[in-house]
C-alpha cells in the first residue's frame, strides 16, 4: 500500500526512528505511482515519536550540466514547514562505475538526520585512532595581541594522550554491488537498494531494542530485515506488489530463524 495509508493508521507519536530512501528526480514516477513529498514529509513529521529520528537518503540528479538541488529543498522543507531539526548532514560515500563527462565522479549521497524535538537516543559508532597512545596540546586559551603582535595573557592548553578509540565522523563508506550492497541475491532485483550495513549501522546509532523501526519505502525490504536482526520491531510500507514480493521472500529466512518479540 502507499506510505500514506500506513501512517494514516497510525497514532501520533508511534514512530521512533525512520530509516529510508526515497525515489527522487528521474525515479518520481516509481513503477507508475506518483511520490506527494510534502503529504509524506508531513505526516513522518507527525507519526515521529518526540526524540525519533529519520534518516533520509537521498541524491540529485543532473541534466543538463546542472544537478536539481532536490535534496536540500527536501531537507529545508522538512525543517521549515514540518518542524524536524536537521540534526546532521551524513554523507554516504559509494563506489560508482567511471564515466566520460565533464564533472568529477559523483560517489556520495546526503544522509539526512532529521529530529523531532531533543534527541532521545544516539548509540555513538566507534572507530580506532590511528594516533593511539601519542600526545598532543589542546589550542591555546585566552590568547590576545598587544600592539606590537605579540601574544600576552595566553596559556597552552592541556597535554593529552589520544585515546585507543575515538567516535567516527559522519561520512560513512560502504562497498556496492553483491557482497557489498547484500549477500541475498534477490534483493537486487530491485533497481535501487542501499547497503544493508549503511541501515544496520543507522539502526545502531538512533534506536534501541525493542523500538519501532520504520520504512516508508520499503523496496527490497533493507532496513526491515536489518532491524529484525536487531531486536527491533518493524514496519515496511511498499506501494508496489513487485517489490513486495521480492521484499517477503528476502526476510523469510530470517523471521524463521528467530522469534524476537
Amino acid at each position: 500500500e502507499n506510505c500514506l495509508e500506513t501512517m494514516a493508521k497510525m497514532p501520533d507519536n508511534f514512530i521512533d526512528l525512520t530509516v529510508t530512501s526515497p525515489p527522487y528526480d528521474n525515479l518520481r514516477e516509481y513503477k507508475g505511482f506518483s511520490f506527494p513529498f510534502e503529504d509524506i514529509a508531513k505526516e513522518l513529521y507527525r507519526v515521529t515519536k518526540d526524540g525519533g529520528v529519520v534518516v533520509w537518503v537521498v541524491g540529485d540528479a543532473t541534466k543538463d550540466g546542472c544537478e536539481s538541488l532536490t535534496s536540500f529543498k527536501q531537507a529545508i522543507y522538512f525543517v521549515e514547514q514540518c518542524g524536524f531539526k536537521l540534526h546532521d548532514t551524513m554523507i554516504y560515500e559509494k563506489e560508482t562505475l567511471p564515466l566520460t563527462h565533464r564533472r568529477y565522479e559523483q560517489h556520495f549521497e546526503y544522509m539526512f538526520i532529521l529530529v523531532k524535538g531533543k534527541l532521545k537516543t544516539f548509540n555513538g559508532l566507534m572507530e580506532k585512532s590511528i594516533h593511539f597512545g601519542q600526545s598532543k596540546v589542546s589550542a591555546q586559551n585566552s590568547a590576545s595581541l598587544n600592539e606590537k603582535g605579540s601574544k600576552q595573557g595566553g596559556k597552552l592548553g592541556k597535554v593529552m594522550t589520544i585515546k585507543e578509540y575515538k567516535l567516527r565522523g559522519n561520512i560513512w563508506e560502504y562497498e556496492t554491488g553483491l557482497n557489498g550492497h547484500s549477500k541475498d541475491g534477490i534483493a537486487f532485483k530491485h533497481p535501487a537498494i542501499f547497503p544493508e550495513k549503511l541501515a544496520q549501522e543507522h539502526i545502531h546509532t538512533w534506536s534501541n531494542e525493542g523500538d519501532i523501526v520504520y520504512d516508508c519505502f520499503g523496496g527490497s525490504g533493507t532496513t526491515a530485515k536489518m532491524a529484525h536482526l536487531q531486536k527491533r520491531q518493524w514496519i515496511l510500507s511498499e506501494i508496489s506488489k513487485e517489490y513486495v514480493g521480492i521484499a517477503e521472500k528476502r526476510i523469510a529466512p530470517y523471521l524463521a530463524q528467530t522469534s524476537l518479540f
